[in-house]
C-alpha cells in the first residue's frame, strides 16, 4: 500500500529517570538517560519497527511518544499537535488518536470484566458508539481481529494467550486510532500464536491502512512486518532506514551483529563466530564517544572520545558510525527465506 504524509514526528526526544539509591554525601541523585536525543518520523500507513537489546530504551521511547512517560527534552508532534508539554487538553486529544498494545496479553486486561464489557467501556469513554449499538460494534471489533463474537461474554481467564492479545488489539482499534504502538506484543506468545498475531497486523495494514510502531527484539518478525526499521542502542537510534536495505546492507556494526545473530534453520550453515561480545555499558556511566565502541571490532581511536557520531544519511538510510557504506558487507543472502512465525500454520 502507498504511504502518505508524516503523521508523527519526534525531534531530539530525551527521557530521564532518577537513578536508584541516594546520592553520595547528600549530593543530587544521578539520573538515567533512557532515551537520549531520538529523532524519528512515521508516515501515515507505514509500519516502523524499533529493535534493540533489552535496556536499549525502545519501550520507553514508545511510551514517551504516547505521553505515558514525561519527556525531559525535545518535541513530539502528532498530526500537527505538539504533545510534548504534557498539557491535559493535548494529552486528551492524543488519547483519542492513538492506542497501545501491551506486552502481557492477560495482565493488560481487567480480569473482572468480560471481553464485551472491556471493549464497550472503551467505546463509551471515547464516544465511538451509541449505547444501543455498542454490542454490534463489539461484535464487529471481535470479527475484525479474527475472534468469534460469542467470546464477548467471557473473561480473560477463559481465553488463551493469543485470544487475549487479539482482544488487546481490538481494544486498541476501538478508538479508531491514527496510530497504534505495539510494545513487544508477541514476546510472551508461542511461535504459532505469534504467527497468527503478525498475520493479523498484516491483514489490518492491508484492509484499514493501519499506521503502526512495532517494538520488538525478534528481527525476523520485524523484517516480515515492517516497512522501515530503527535500531536503538543505549538510548540512541544508531541506524534507520527501509527494512530490506538495513537487513541486506547494515551500515552500523551493532545492526550487523544483531542480524548475524538471527538463528539459521539450515544445519549445514555454521553459527556466527561471536558477532558481538560483552554487555551494553551501564546507562548511569556511558562511555565517551560512540557508546558501542567497547564492543565494536571496527573501533578506532576517534570512536573513543568526543560526542557520539550523528546520523549520516545516504540512499534513505541513516547510520551513526564513521564507517562508509559497504564496509560491513551484506548479511546472509538467504536470510529472507528463513521461516518466520507468520509462515506457521494459523489455527484458531
Amino acid at each position: 500500500m502507498s504511504v502518505g504524509d508524516i503523521i508523527l514526528e519526534a525531534d531530539d526526544v530525551v527521557v530521564r529517570f532518577p537513578a536508584p539509591g541516594a546520592g553520595p554525601l547528600g549530593l543530587r541523585r544521578r539520573s538515567v538517560q533512557a532515551v537520549n536525543g531520538v529523532s524519528l518520523q512515521v508516515r501515515r500507513g507505514e509500519t516502523i519497527g524499533i529493535v534493540g537489546e533489552s535496556g536499549s530504551g525502545k519501550s520507553t521511547l514508545g511510551r514517551a511518544l504516547l505521553g505515558l512517560e514525561p519527556i525531559a527534552g525535545g518535541h513530539v508532534v502528532l498530526d500537527g499537535l505538539d504533545v510534548s508539554e504534557g498539557r491535559r487538553a493535548d494529552l486528551n486529544a492524543l488519547r483519542r488518536r492513538t492506542a497501545m498494545v501491551f506486552q502481557d496479553p492477560a495482565n493488560s486486561l481487567n480480569p473482572r470484566l468480560t471481553v464485551g464489557e472491556t471493549l464497550g467501556e472503551v467505546l463509551r469513554v471515547h464516544g465511538k458508539a451509541a449505547r444501543r449499538k455498542t454490542d454490534a460494534r463489539v461484535a464487529d471489533l471481535l470479527r475484525m481481529v479474527g475472534l468469534d463474537p460469542a467470546l464477548a461474554s467471557r473473561r480473560p481467564a477463559a481465553l488463551s494467550g493469543g485470544q487475549c492479545q487479539r482482544v488487546g488489539i481490538a481494544r486498541a482499534l476501538a478508538v479508531e486510532p491514527s496510530l497504534v504502538i505495539a510494545d513487544e506484543c508477541v514476546a510472551a506468545l508461542d511461535v504459532s500464536i505469534q504467527g497468527q498475531v503478525i498475520n493479523l497486523f498484516l491483514d489490518l495494514k492491508e484492509r484499514t491502512g493501519l499506521t503502526l510502531i512495532f517494538i520488538a527484539h525478534d528481527l525476523a518478525i520485524v523484517r516480515r512486518l515492517c516497512d522501515r526499521v530503527a535500531v536503538m542502542y543505549l538510548g540512541r537510534i544508531v541506524e534507520e532506514g527501509p527494512t530490506e536495505s538495513v537487513f541486506r546492507e547494515p551500515r552500523h556494526p551493532y545492526t550487523a551483529a544483531l542480524i548475524a545473530s538471527i538463528p539459521e534453520i539450515d544445519p549445514d550453515v555454521a553459527l556466527p563466530l561471536a558477532p558481538m561480545g560483552g554487555e551494553p555499558p551501564s546507562p548511569l556511566d556511558p562511555p565517551p564517544g560512540c557508546t558501542f565502541h567497547p564492543r565494536c571490532a571496527f573501533a578506532e581511536d576517534r570512536c573513543r572520545s568526543g560526542p557520539p557520531p550523528p546520523l549520516r544519511r545516504a540512499d534513505d538510510q541513516g547510520w551513526a558510525c564513521i564507517l562508509e557504506p559497504g564496509t560491513l558487507g551484506g548479511t546472509r543472502p538467504d536470510l529472507s527465506s528463513s521461516p518466520s512465525p507468520t509462515e506457521c500454520e494459523a489455527t484458531q
